[in-house]
């Protein structure tokens, strides 16, 4: 299908505040997990590394299975997946709340949540590029700050919930509320298909109507049949013969010329339906082997491929703060009296101004995306570094600050993917690179929790984070210098729709 040209507009606007509540209530509680991770420690008694892989889970799984997730979006469009996706967020929430072990809280909330949160996620981010072009960046900046509210909100909501209802109570009127999704999903009305004539079919494209010849033939045979059975029956009131030896014999003639073309027509139906088999199985082996193929031309870009190392990296040392921050406050023995306000929520609000603020600058042509995405990496780094030194509320609060508002890239994350690969490619691409940031986001929380466990203090836990992170965003750095584009202009030439950010520095 051809979709019309985006109108930047319209619609495209209701499509932005669904997509904003709908991330707002699916990530919601998953991002603000880290109060529920102080519950589950109690509850449980079980390792910092251990307890930790449900909330890692939870926010990993659902980008883990993103290739998936694009199949089902780009098979089933963006609003039946979005209303599926509802009823496995709230029950996968409501399932939480009857865990007897941390082992159900795996499958529940870390499984069954986190994949319907990416679905939500996949379908509301491809949604919002079709229907928006030259504001794509200010689109998808507000759609991300949903799930940034949603973590301010929800990190004071929940700690409010326990303490009135407990851990269970809590659960369950998060999972009601989230309920609301399939609301927002119903108002996700497609994009119309532009007007343009749909490509001529090719010969596997036309297997299903040569199958159906098969029943016109039949149809036939059986018509020439009463057509036998009717000249018979004229042909002996005609003649008027009461011979009933030759009446045998003309009937024992046409049963047996039926029997043979029914033999014919059955055959004729055996090799119709192995032919047809057999060009499907032909046509989706193709589909397969193009997918491969496309992959493959995707990471023969240097920018993409090390786009996925970097978002890898990202996660793997970006990502535990937003889980671990309030333990890591606990661990330094800071007075509960000094806290204002939740850590959590801190890093919550800053995200939703940093992608806000972030897809905002996107949209300028003289920003170049990709550079301002690699600065986000590096200063994101250096603040890891520095968490280890913090020692007072205010100091950790002002960190949580900084990387909620660094953390902000991924509003512009999906834009920079788009100028790299084109629309065309986006949610493929997406999908393959989102893959790698749900990797991330599994291991980092447990790699840290387990680095506490085995020296007992964080030191050691953020200084390994902000080394990958640093990692990453100079692999980054180095694959988009222009240089590169210079050594390489001469002996191949860029794919179509790929985005050059040599030229970009400008643009």
């Amino acid at each position: 299908m051809v979709f019309r040209k985006p109108p930047d507009g319209g619609w495209g606007w209701v499509i932005v505040v669904v997509s904003f509540f709908t991330q707002f209530l699916c990530y919601g509680s998953p991002l603000a997990v880290g109060v529920l991770y102080l519950e589950w420690l109690d509850a449980f008694g079980e390792g910092k590394g251990k307890t930790a892989w449900v909330g890692s889970l939870a926010n990993g799984i659902g980008l883990l299975a993103s290739p998936v997730c694009s199949i089902c979006v780009s098979s089933f469009g963006a609003r039946p997946v979005a209303i599926f996706s509802g009823f496995m967020v709230a029950g996968g929430l409501m399932m939480s709340s009857f865990a007897p072990n941390i082992y159900f809280l795996y499958i529940s909330y870390g499984i069954v949540v986190g994949l319907g949160c990416g679905l939500l996620y996949t379908a509301t981010v491809t949604i919002t590029c079709q229907y928006f072009d030259k504001r794509r960046g200010l689109a998808l900046g507000l759609i991300s700050t949903g799930s940034s509210v949603g973590l301010f909100i929800y990190a004071a909501l929940q700690r409010e919930l326990i303490d009135l209802y407990g851990l269970d109570g809590c659960l369950l009127i998060v999972g009601a509320l989230s309920l609301n999704i399939l609301a927002c999903g119903s108002l996700m009305r497609p994009l119309e298909s532009s007007d343009s004539p749909p490509p001529e079919k090719t010969c596997v494209d036309k297997v299903p109507d040569q199958y159906f010849v098969y029943h016109e033939k039949e149809k036939t045979v059986e018509e020439n049949i009463s057509i036998l059975e009717k000249g018979y029956v004229d042909e002996k009131c005609v003649n008027n013969m009461p011979d009933f030896k030759q009446d045998s014999i003309l009937n024992k003639n046409v049963l047996s010329s039926i029997n043979v073309n029914e033999k014919d027509t059955y055959k004729k139906k055996v090799v119709e339906q192995t032919n047809f088999c057999k060009q499907l199985a032909k046509r989706k082996w193709q589909l397969y082997l193009n997918y491969w193929e496309e992959t493959v031309v995707l990471f023969k870009n240097k920018v993409f491929s090390a786009l996925f190392v970097a978002i890898l990296l990202f996660d793997i040392g970006g990502f535990p703060p937003s889980l671990l921050m309030e333990d890591v406050a606990r661990s330094a023995n800071i007075n509960e009296d000094d806290y204002h306000m939740p850590l959590i929520s801190i890093i919550g609000i800053m995200t939703a101004v940093g992608k806000l603020t972030l897809g905002i600058l996107a949209d300028f042509k003289w920003v170049n995306t990709l550079y301002l995405y690699v600065t986000t990496l590096l200063m994101t780094g250096v603040a890891l570094f520095a968490i280890p030194f913090a020692k007072s509320y205010l100091t950790l609060a002002m960190l949580s600050g900084i990387l909620g508002f660094l953390t902000g890239n991924w509003s512009i994350f999906p834009y920079v993917t788009t100028k790299t690969v084109g629309i065309e490619k986006l949610t493929h691409a997406y999908g393959i690179l989102m893959f790698f940031a749900g990797l991330g986001n599994s291991l980092g929380p447990p790699i840290v929790g387990w680095f506490y466990d085995w020296t007992q203090e964080y030191n050691t836990a953020f200084y390994f984070s902000g080394l990958c992170v640093l990692l990453g965003g100079f692999l980054l750095l180095l694959a988009a210098l222009p240089c590169w584009n210079a050594c390489t202009s001469q002996s191949s030439k860029l794919p179509p729709n790929t985005y050059s950010y040599k030229v970009a520095s400008s643009a």
